[in-house]
């Protein structure tokens, strides 16, 4: 480790792994959300139309991908909402519009050039500079400081959006603002992971979040933390094994996820057996009924017959009396 640190290269791809890391789950979780899960392809394939154009005219393929790539964010959303077109079908536009642009570009790109576009395909993290790390920088900071503050609007509008419309919330702005963070993530991820990947990091740290957690702003913590894991190790991980950076990221994103499917899996199974519904229970408890109340954080057990029972909605919860040992002030949760 000591050794990988002493290297600049090496430093600045930590730097720009946990750049990427942090800011591609925060948008992604509304992608998720929306059911635009395939949104970063999209935007990716047009950003490569847009690096060729930055090295067809010898520009800064960073800007003009990202200038190409929020032109299309934005499109995407204009033409689903004034054509009344669906979100695939106006993400295949933009899908199919842009491989081929990028196709066409490419080819008008001289020989000796072509090889600085395998770079941005599949990610050369160990070749940001300063410069790059700089923006990398800008960008993330200005990704995260939109979602934390627009979150909840973000939010009602991913989850429904003719009751946000309702609710009196901008509903196209906001959706043209959440395409624009996306290409603006497309294009600061491509060379850390490269575009043909991008939306694996947008995408799967939500998805093992959602195995861990019980609501959306514990969600988004846990992608935020598994975002930086999957893009910090794998860079680490890609040095000691020498592999690709952006594959070994992926790679490790899809363990995360697995491991977080197993975690999810153990904890709902032990909450079941600590939480029983009683499948009967003829006695009513209360004040007075004979049997010994045991308060039990917001609510009252009663012991009866080794068991203590406690009334919700109408019926009685079986519990453990083992379970309820130095837990005062714990909530239970019914299991379904």
């Amino acid at each position: 480790m000591t050794e990988m640190l002493s290297l600049e290269f090496m430093r600045n791809a930590l730097l720009a792994a946990l750049c990427v890391g942090l800011a591609a789950p925060l948008v992604g979780v509304f992608l998720v959300q929306r059911r635009l899960s395939l949104i970063g392809d999209g935007l990716g394939h047009v950003a490569l139309a847009g690096v060729a154009i930055g090295v067809l005219t010898d520009q800064a393929p960073l800007l003009t991908a990202l200038a190409a790539a929020v032109l299309a964010g934005a499109a995407i959303e204009l033409i689903r909402a004034r054509w009344h077109t669906s979100g695939d079908i106006a993400l295949a536009l933009m899908f199919y519009g842009g491989i081929a642009a990028g196709v066409v570009i490419i080819n008008k790109v001289d020989g000796a050039q072509t090889g600085n576009l395998t770079g941005y395909l599949f990610g050369a993290i160990t070749t940001t500079s300063r410069s790059d790390l700089v923006v990398f920088a800008i960008l993330s900071a200005l990704i995260v400081t939109v979602t934390l503050l627009l979150r909840q609007r973000l939010f009602a509008v991913a989850g429904d959006e003719e009751y946000a419309r309702a609710s009196g919330l901008p509903v196209l702005a906001l959706n043209i603002l959440l395409a624009v963070l996306t290409a603006v993530t497309v294009v600061v991820a491509m060379r850390v992971i490269g575009l043909l990947l991008i939306s694996a990091l947008m995408i799967l740290p939500n998805a093992a979040a959602q195995q861990l957690a019980g609501s959306f702003a514990t969600g988004t913590r846990w992608a935020a933390l598994l975002g930086v894991l999957a893009a910090v190790g794998g860079v680490v991980a890609s040095y000691q094994l020498d592999t690709a950076a952006g594959g070994t990221i992926v790679l490790l994103s899809v363990l995360i996820f697995f491991l977080a499917a197993g975690v999810g899996m153990v904890a709902r199974t032990t909450a079941r057996r600590r939480h029983r519904s009683a499948e009967r229970h003829l006695h009513e408890h209360g004040p007075g009924c004979g049997h010994e109340a045991v308060p039990h954080g917001d609510h009252v057990d009663y012991l009866h017959d080794g068991h203590r029972h406690a009334a919700h909605e109408g019926h009685y919860d079986e519990h453990h009396p083992a379970d309820h040992e130095d837990q005062e002030g714990h909530q239970e949760k019914v299991s379904t």
